[in-house]
């Protein structure tokens, strides 16, 4: 049985917490989309800009598989963990070029932050701070989800995005167009 003290929240230090960030950022640019879903809890959840949420470790991998493919060279670098009165907040910036399938080539450098909520619920596997699954018995009341990501919620600007793949689109035309002219000159 789960003491009701098990229930609350356990709040990672700081350390704990930029180390368990550090790692997260890592996963995202490991082009491993499992490495990224073992920071969630079994039956965590992802949401992008208050999209429909990925909920469960497979949906969780196959979000970050469609950011990896779309961004082979996906750097992530998180600028910051902090706590403010929403929660945790993760602060990110993602670099890379569009060169997946249909990509457009484009640069992108974009910032935003996700929004946690860390489970200390009953039952899954958790991951080692080397983002390994592990499977953790329940003793002591111990819950084995114990510092994963419940929930995530990212935010970012999407219209800067797609200012930027535009912009460099436009850049890309321009200069194509440039290199046209020249050559009819």
């Amino acid at each position: 049985m789960i003491s009701p003290a098990s229930c609350i929240d356990r709040e990672m230090s700081n350390p704990e917490l930029e180390k368990f960030a550090e790692r997260y950022a890592k996963a995202w640019c490991s082009q491993d989309p499992d490495s990224v879903a073992a920071f969630f809890a079994e039956r965590g959840s992802i949401s992008i800009n208050n999209g429909p949420p990925a909920i469960g470790r497979a949906a969780i991998a196959k979000e970050a598989e469609a950011f990896m493919t779309t961004f082979p060279d996906m750097i992530v670098t998180m600028n910051k963990v902090a706590r403010d009165e929403e929660g945790t907040k993760f602060h990110w910036t993602l670099t890379g070029t569009n060169t997946g399938p249909g990509g457009t080539g484009n640069k992108v450098r974009i910032s935003g932050y996700e929004l946690w909520k860390i489970d200390n619920g009953a039952g899954g596997s958790r991951a080692t701070w080397t983002g390994k699954p592990e499977r953790v018995d329940e003793q002591g009341g111990e819950s084995i989800n114990d510092g994963l990501i419940a929930e995530s919620k990212g935010h970012f600007d999407a219209a800067d995005y797609e200012r930027q793949l535009q912009e460099n689109k436009r850049i890309d035309d321009s200069s194509k167009s440039r290199l046209h002219l020249r050559h009819e000159i």
